[in-house]
């Protein structure tokens, strides 16, 4: 799924704020209006749109505790619990790793009693057999937005 020079600067728009009409992104990108939506109409049927989004500040919902947990799981299962963690709430990042640890998930939790609660939860997953949880202190960098 090859993108041109002019999808990219597309994409970059539309990472920077999505929220733009298409006339406004043609304006920004001295473009016709109709290209853009064409364009941004092929990104999306490629997949390479996949929806669009904003970014919540979780601290100022009430979640200011960020948690990276490590996750060795039993037997083999990891499948089986990658299935299981992507139903839990909390969570916005689910990722499989190569050596150990097993998976790295990132979540965001009110307090420490919450965070605490779901630390057991996993524990108690049969998918699960070993966890190593890590609270960020500070946020240096936070975005998950790509760079193209």
């Amino acid at each position: 799924m090859a993108v041109d020079d002019l999808d990219k600067r597309i994409l970059k728009e539309l990472l920077k704020n999505s929220k733009r009409s298409y006339r406004q992104l043609a304006d920004e990108l001295e473009i016709a209006p109709g290209t853009v939506l064409k364009r941004i109409k092929d990104l999306e049927s490629k997949g390479i749109i996949k929806g669009y989004s904003i970014i919540v500040d979780q601290g100022k919902l009430g979640s200011p505790i960020i948690a990276l947990i490590e996750i060795i799981s039993s037997g083999g299962k990891l499948e089986e619990m990658g299935k299981k963690l992507s139903k839990l709430p909390n969570l916005y990042g689910i990722y499989e790793t190569t050596g150990s640890p097993d998976a790295i998930i990132i979540g965001k939790f009110k307090d420490t009693d919450e965070l605490g609660k779901f630390a057991r939860h996993l524990l108690g997953l049969p998918s699960v057999s070993r966890t190593n949880t890590h609270v960020v202190l500070n946020t240096v960098k936070e975005d998950f937005r790509i760079l193209i």
